[in-house]
């Protein structure tokens, strides 16, 4: 068993980003709208976390919310969206586009990695959507040069995922990181850590802080906003991440004991 991990923070605000940093975080995905699932963030976020984080951090790269069947309109905004990416200095970046039968759109995928020009490109949960065979899926991502996969094991969760998680990690050896994500937390990521041995860990933690509004908000014509507070504003949590860097650590110095005996 491995007693070396890396711990990615998905986060959406500078707030968030610094949190996770303070927290132990090795890398940070930095998206926005995580309650769309991640949304590609704006330059100026992307230009102040650089400024301000330390740690890698990768750019996710989702024009909009929905699937990931994307038009040439939608190619070129995230292809642009990396060329701007890389013009700030991001280390990485997370993506991923489907056919409209739920398989892997190699050609699109080829056009993002090339633009990104050498720097490694996660495939994200669409992974985790696609209708094809496992060896399939894994086969093309492998030959399009992905870095990782970001999976769930085709789970609502990666706890609940976790066995699919460790035959996906089995059957690729070392060709390309799985790296489980989804519901990680520190109540079950030891259980997944021993369960699939992986290397890379991917999670997030949020909490909600309201604020005083200066008027009443107007939520007709939506029911989205009858159901949110729009005056919330969610916060990566340093006291959560750094209860999960804590864990890693036990976990580490568990692995080191296993594995003298």
């Amino acid at each position: 068993m491995n007693n070396s991990f890396t711990l990615e923070v998905c986060v959406d605000s500078i707030e968030s980003a610094i949190a996770a940093e303070n927290g132990g975080a090795d890398r940070l995905e930095l998206c926005s709208a995580l309650d769309l699932g991640g949304l590609t963030p704006s330059i100026g976020l992307v230009a102040i976390v650089k400024q301000k984080i330390t740690i890698p951090v990768f750019m996710m790269i989702r024009p909009r919310s929905g699937g990931f069947v994307y038009s040439e309109e939608d190619v070129q905004t995230m292809i642009k969206d990396i060329e701007m990416g890389s013009f700030l200095g991001v280390d990485g970046f997370v993506t991923g586009a489907l056919t409209s039968d739920h398989m892997v759109d190699k050609p699109l995928c080829l056009e993002l990695i090339r633009a990104a020009r050498g720097k490694p490109v996660t495939f994200h949960r669409a992974f985790d959507l696609m209708t094809c065979d496992v060896e399939s899926a894994l086969t093309d991502i492998i030959s399009l040069g992905f870095s990782r996969i970001l999976t769930s094991g085709r789970a609502k969760s990666a706890y609940h995922g976790m066995y699919i998680i460790k035959e996906l990690i089995e059957n690729v050896g070392t060709q390309i990181t799985i790296m489980p994500g989804c519901g990680i937390n520190d109540q079950n990521i030891i259980a997944i850590v021993k369960e699939t041995e992986a290397i890379e860990y991917h999670s997030s933690g949020r909490f909600k802080t309201p604020e005083t509004p200066n008027e009443t908000p107007v939520v007709e014509g939506t029911e989205f906003y009858k159901s949110v507070d729009p005056y919330a504003v969610e916060f990566g949590e340093a006291q959560l991440l750094s209860s999960s860097s804590d864990v890693f650590n036990n976990i580490r110095i568990f692995c080191i004991a296993e594995s003298n005996f």
